[in-house]
């Protein structure tokens, strides 16, 4: 219990820290009345959307969770809809600090002048919402464990109309986990949607149809697309990276049980010790990794910051993972150093650590691999802008060519660390490895949220018409902030493949009879059936957001063009109407969010309940396997398009300034790229994963009920 207590002290601190810096963001000041005029409009565009979508995903969590608790386990409900809580609440948090703080850091570019200073406001925003996904998570998990007395092998539990016994501690933890799925998923499909589909018709307006400037306030699209960018990639971040953080300790603890469970029927351990070791090392990990985050924070907080914004956040990133590995040595050592090891321990008590490093590793090699194919410093975005000349079929080409060469290196990671860290610790080793990499997710998301903030700081210095220079500062923070938001996002799906990895290794050993090996067949017709499916339904899924967002964006630009034509909005003498504008966007995101997210509720259900548990273990194994390299070459095909066409407008390459048919082939690359690093890159991931976390809910049900055995 004191273990427990010490990590609810150590969310509290983290918390604190949190709202020492809204305040402190707060209070600053926001500069022109322009200025304060527009960052007003974009708050209140991103609460209202906030609002009206939270509504809906209430509805479904409340029915979700009744049904749990009464036919799964009496609490389980309860655990969903905090889950559920807590994802919101730092979604809400992390937004509003957001459009706080992209106002704050232009008033600051333009008041100051200096990009260290400019650079700091900007890292305090996104502070607000890294540390908050991970105390958060971190809060509710600890809070459960508290309350039911930490994690049990032996407790059974029912629902309140099932007799059917369950471990009401596993099924605790993946509704809690399932209820962060629930909000990450509804806004990752709804932001996705709202922001792409605003910045897309926005692109076509401005660059294609009527050559105005980036970010130009006559075209009411732009508007929406600073609000999107709130949306999609600061609350629509935070509540994915909060469900893969929250999975991979919930599946640590399952496999856990589990692995434990299997050795006292087989005989090989009796050590209630190493029960109690293997159930505290990911709950402690994960605090010593939020406390090096908070740290590494506040010293770059307090650090004078220098000309080169990059490596000041490498800086931050760097310096909480190696906090991180610090003491989780330590703690590894203090918690397994003294008990009886499991045989699959093979170098001893510093084997969960190893695991863990291996995730960390891998969280980096990750990070360093997509910053290089997107990235303007490198060669593969330099080439691709360089080839813009020959016409969009060569920028597209190209692109998808970049996207495609770019799967094979992260997966390798993947692949290799998980066969590693199971080789030398077995399935806990797995979960612990994907545990490794989000152990400092409060750094990653900071940093990646830095990108969205400087993003809409340049905007509205473009729309409030301030001073070049300052411009040019909010300038080279976008382009920092661009590649940090494509390192997020491969960070995302990195950690995302981890973390589904080892929700499906927990779930087949939840369906496993105890002392049972727990195997997946995959020779079994039912399976090879499974993975068919699951692989398709990938392809389905991400032409399903395509097109929703297409769409929305083809009547956001016919509506953005009939504003436009209104005698005086093109002068800059009539505003043009931006709240009809944004009320657009946000009802056809919400309009269409609802299919594609039940999908990912549905599917393992059905499965499970017509076909068994081994067809949905042979789902969630396809699905992962589609998944994986189609989000990468997504997300780095789409940020290689984005980075390509900024390195155009630059003015780097001669010849192809802003205007010329080279830039306006960028621009079409961007335009295609938009919808597959913002919409479906970021959205496969939590498809996986609530596909997952669904079915581990969900397994103890599927042995007894399957229509078709």
């Amino acid at each position: 219990m004191q273990y427990w207590l010490i990590i609810l002290c150590i969310c509290i601190l983290s918390m604190v820290y949190v709202f020492v810096n809204y305040r402190k963001i707060q209070n600053m000041e926001e500069g022109t009345e322009e200025m304060k005029e527009l960052s007003g409009i974009i708050r209140e565009g991103a609460n209202t959307f906030l609002k009206t979508e939270f509504r809906s995903i209430f509805i479904v969590v409340i029915i979700i969770a009744v049904v749990f608790s009464l036919f799964v386990e009496v609490t389980s409900g309860l655990t969903l809809v905090l889950g559920a809580a807590m994802s919101s609440f730092v979604c809400i948090l992390g937004m509003r600090s957001a459009t706080y703080a992209n106002v704050r850091t232009s008033n600051t570019a333009r008041k100051t002048l200096s990009i260290g200073e400019t650079v700091k406001v900007a890292l305090c925003g996104g502070a607000i919402s890294g540390l908050s996904v991970q105390a958060m998570g971190l809060l509710g998990l600890t809070l459960i464990l508290i309350v039911f007395g930490g994690v049990s092998e032996t407790a059974t539990g029912h629902g309140l109309l099932t007799s059917f016994e369950c471990n009401p501690t596993i099924t605790r933890l993946t509704t809690y986990s399932l209820g962060c799925s629930l909000v990450a998923m509804f806004n990752r499909v709804a932001g996705g949607n709202y922001t792409k589909a605003a910045d897309i018709s926005a692109d076509i307006l401005g660059k294609i149809r009527h050559d105005l400037p980036e970010d130009d306030s006559r075209v009411p699209n732009t508007i929406a697309d600073f609000i999107g960018d709130n949306v999609n990639d600061i609350a629509g971040n935070c509540s994915d990276l909060l469900e893969s953080f929250v999975a991979t300790i919930a599946a640590s603890l399952m496999i856990a049980v589990t692995v434990y469970a299997n050795a006292i029927t087989n005989g090989t351990t009796n050590s209630e010790a190493l029960f109690n070791a293997t159930t505290l090392f990911p709950v402690i990990f994960a605090g010593a990794g939020m406390l090096s985050c908070t740290a590494a924070l506040f010293l770059a907080q307090q650090t004078k910051m220098g000309d080169n914004p990059a490596r000041e956040l490498d800086k931050a990133t760097w310096f909480s993972a190696g906090i991180t590995l610090v003491l989780g040595f330590f703690a590894c050592r203090m918690i397994f150093g003294n008990v009886e090891l499991y045989e699959t321990f093979k170098f001893g008590w510093i084997s969960p650590w190893l695991s863990a490093v291996l995730g960390i590793i891998s969280g980096i090699a990750i990070g360093s691999i997509t910053e290089y194919y997107t990235s303007t410093d490198y060669k593969p975005t330099r080439e691709l802008a360089g080839i813009a000349h020959e016409g969009e079929a060569f920028v597209v080409t190209k692109g998808d060519a970049i996207g495609s060469r770019s799967c094979l290196p992260p997966i390798l990671v993947i692949g290799v660390a998980l066969f590693l860290s199971g080789t030398m610790c077995g399935t806990y080793g797995i979960a612990i490895s994907a545990l490794g990499m989000l152990s400092f997710v409060g750094a990653t998301v900071s940093i990646d949220a830095f990108g969205p903030i400087a993003d809409n700081a340049g905007g509205i210095a473009e729309s409030c018409h301030l001073d070049e220079k300052v411009r040019a500062i909010t300038d080279k923070l976008d382009a920092v902030g661009n590649t940090t938001a494509a390192i997020g996002k491969g960070f995302a799906i990195g950690s995302a493949a981890f973390a589904t990895v080892s929700l499906i290794v927990a779930y087949v050993s939840n369906y496993t009879t105890s002392g049972g090996e727990p195997v997946l067949n995959i020779a079994s017709y039912v399976v090879i059936a499974g993975g068919i499916i699951g692989g398709a339904l990938v392809e389905y899924f991400s032409a399903l957001l395509t097109d929703n967002t297409i769409d929305a964006a083809k009547l956001m630009a016919d509506e953005g063009d009939r504003q436009l034509s209104i005698p005086g909005v093109l002068e800059g003498k009539v505003k043009p109407d931006y709240n009809r504008m944004i009320e657009m966007a946000a009802k056809e995101a919400l309009r269409k969010m609802l299919l594609p997210s039940v999908l990912a509720i549905l599917i393992p259900i059905l499965g499970g309940f017509l076909f068994g548990v081994s067809f949905v273990g042979g789902l969630l194994v396809g699905a992962t396997i589609a998944a994986i390299p189609r989000a990468i070459f997504m997300g780095n095909s789409g940020g290689a398009f984005d980075n390509a066409k900024k390195y155009i407008e630059s003015g780097a390459i001669e010849g192809s300034e802003k205007g010329t048919p080279a830039h306006k082939a960028a621009v079409t690359g961007d335009t295609v790229g938009d919808t597959r690093k913002d919409v479906v890159g970021v959205a496969l991931d939590i498809f996986i994963k609530t596909m997952s976390t669904v079915a581990n809910s969900m397994a103890v049900l599927f042995t007894h009920f399957t229509l078709f055995r």
